[in-house]
């Protein structure tokens, strides 16, 4: 059978157009507090996860996150605040555990999970900032 290879005219164009996709879907990165406020402060959909190394329900989270990544519907990044060093942050947000997901809408919070890894529910909750400006 003899197969004829895509052009590379075709394969250029099909990545130019579905490069835009990409950038507007889940953009998992580290925390910091600059990201955080910097979408806040522009009213933009954001979320962190606070995440543990030694977690069994985070790294299964973490998967389920990793998933989401070229989901152009969840245009917004999640910040991964490592739960351990990021202390101060806990208690300013109120975070009882490790593997607690908050996303928020500017500074309006819009969902808040513990202990959760079903993808249904993970990704209502980070839709959840994305439908507030809708």
């Amino acid at each position: 059978m003899n197969r004829l290879a895509p052009s590379p005219r075709l394969v250029t164009a099909l990545a130019c157009l579905l490069a835009p996709l990409a950038a507007h879907a889940l953009e998992i990165q580290p925390y910091s507090a600059q990201a955080l406020a910097a979408a806040q402060s522009a009213g933009k959909p954001v979320a962190v996860h606070f995440h543990a190394p030694w977690c069994p329900t985070c790294r299964a989270q973490a998967k389920v996150f990793d998933g989401f990544r070229q989901d152009a519907s969840l245009p917004l990044p999640l910040l991964v605040a490592d739960y351990d060093s990021e202390r101060a942050l806990r208690q300013q947000l109120g975070v009882r555990t490790q593997s607690t997901l908050i996303v928020w809408r500017g500074t309006q919070e819009t969902a808040r999970l513990a202990g959760e890894t079903d993808p249904d529910r993970l990704r209502a909750a980070l839709h959840s900032a994305t439908a507030a400006a809708q």
